[in-house]
């Protein structure tokens, strides 16, 4: 159990506090969140408040005839259910989906009113029912390729709060949320019983507050790239909690060697090669406590050696005033991203469309999944976007592609998280609250 679980009435009444305090304060503005989408979003002024407006998607799950809502072209069904936080998605060559069933680890002991309080709501939005076991890998195996598997079965168990997988050769990559882990895998094992071998540590507790670590290697296998996020929404675990945090790591497969190969990225996920250029993009998690509209999460290319403003400064160099001792040394290096998704989104998944069995419109693009917010009057998010590409860039604006994770009550039915395109060219989307991976294809087409 964790920490804010055995504190229930003194959070209750916190949160309602902070809750009057919030709407009292601030409450969304006239932004329109489709403004804070492209390259060049709305950056509203900032707000600062006691406590952040709260806006708490209580979880409700999915009802046996219920799912999700797609755009024209497509259709949606169950691929599996009943699982434990899904989080993430690896698609083996052979076809064998692995899903990534996750819990956060046990946090530190946290002090402030104001974090027991966010802490305490996030808890609860991300809470699917914790009825079963977790952090381990669910391997699907659907042999005929009719959309239902055949063979569902634990393939590696007694995980740490597991996140990232990569394949590379016969060595299988597991990032926990403490250290890469090898693992030797044969095509066509259904489970991996040997122990595993430690390839390089992450930082992991005894805050671990962005704990999840996306991975994805190289096209020529010699390098590993893994995101880590902050230890904190903008540093007030202090500076010495950030050591080596919010960038992407570069890890040498033969020797465990790692170095900073980007920097100033507060929780990148969605680690992707973009098919065309060959370029590093990853989905990032900006700050909160700045206004329901500031700041705008974003997907961006990731290049060698830069910095992208976390904490000192965001979107390029629009200075945060919370940091203390600025470094305008660092704001004057930042660089802004490609591509901004809107405000409190929390986009956790990416994906380029590779395949052929989706509508053309989806060739070459990325998919997008959005988490959703917490932290402002309104929702935003909690869907699948797309995001058409043309030249190895984002070309056009982002188009809801599966929705209705939330019900007309504002009621959380699930929540989108990681997503993968399988053997077939489908669309698989990891709902972590709803405990299901859905699984999008185009209209009338065989194994839907």
């Amino acid at each position: 159990m964790r920490p804010l679980d055995r504190t229930p009435k003194l959070a209750t009444a916190i949160l309602l506090c902070a809750t009057a305090l919030g709407v009292a304060a601030c409450s969304d503005d006239n932004t329109d969140p489709n403004s804070q989408i492209g390259a060049n979003p709305k950056l509203p002024d900032i707000k600062q408040y006691l406590f952040p407006p709260m806006h708490l998607a209580s979880v409700v799950g999915w009802k046996n005839d219920e799912k999700p809502t797609v755009s024209q072209g497509l259709e949606i069904k169950a691929l599996a259910k009943g699982l434990q936080h899904p989080r993430s998605l690896y698609v083996l060559p052979n076809g064998d989906i692995l899903v990534v069933e996750s819990k956060a680890p046990a946090a530190a002991s946290i002090k402030r009113p104001k974090d027991l309080v966010m802490g305490w709501i996030e808890s609860l939005a991300t809470s699917g029912g914790d009825t079963g076991p977790s952090n381990r890998i669910t391997l699907l195996r659907d042999s005929n390729g009719d959309g239902v598997p055949d063979y569902r079965g634990v393939f590696l168990d007694h995980l740490n709060s597991p996140f990232g997988v990569a394949l590379v050769g016969n060595d299988l990559y597991v990032a926990d949320t403490d250290a890469i882990v090898r693992y030797p895998y044969q095509p066509g094992d259904t489970k991996i019983t040997a122990p595993g071998t430690v390839l390089t540590q992450l930082p992991g507790g005894p805050i671990d507050h962005h704990w999840t670590k996306s991975l994805v290697a190289s096209r020529d296998g010699s390098l590993l790239y893994v995101g880590v996020g902050s230890n904190s929404n903008i540093t007030e675990n202090g500076i010495q909690a950030e050591k080596d945090r919010a960038a992407i790591w570069e890890v040498d497969r033969a020797t465990g060697r790692s170095r900073i190969f980007a920097s100033g990225l507060r929780n990148p996920n969605g680690l992707s090669f973009e098919p065309e250029t060959g370029a590093l993009w990853a989905v990032i998690n900006e700050r909160d406590e700045l206004g329901p509209n500031l700041v705008p999460d974003y997907m961006t290319s990731v290049k060698d050696g830069a910095f992208y403003g976390w904490p000192y400064s965001y979107y390029g160099q629009h200075v945060d005033p919370r940091v203390m001792p600025q470094r305008p040394d660092l704001v004057a290096k930042a660089i802004a991203p490609d591509y901004a998704l809107s405000s409190h989104v929390a986009p956790l998944g990416l994906v380029f469309y590779t395949g052929s069995s989706l509508p053309q419109s989806y060739r070459g693009g990325a998919f997008v999944g959005e988490h959703g917010s917490w932290d402002r009057d309104r929702f935003n998010g909690y869907k699948v976007v797309f995001v058409p590409f043309s030249g190895g860039h984002p070309n056009g604006m982002a188009q809801d592609v599966v929705t209705g994770f939330l019900n007309d009550k504002g009621e959380a039915r699930g929540r989108p998280v990681g997503v993968a395109i399988d053997k077939s060219g489908a669309l698989l989307i990891a709902d972590d609250v709803g405990n299901t991976v859905w699984r999008a294809t185009a209209a009338n087409s065989q194994g839907s």
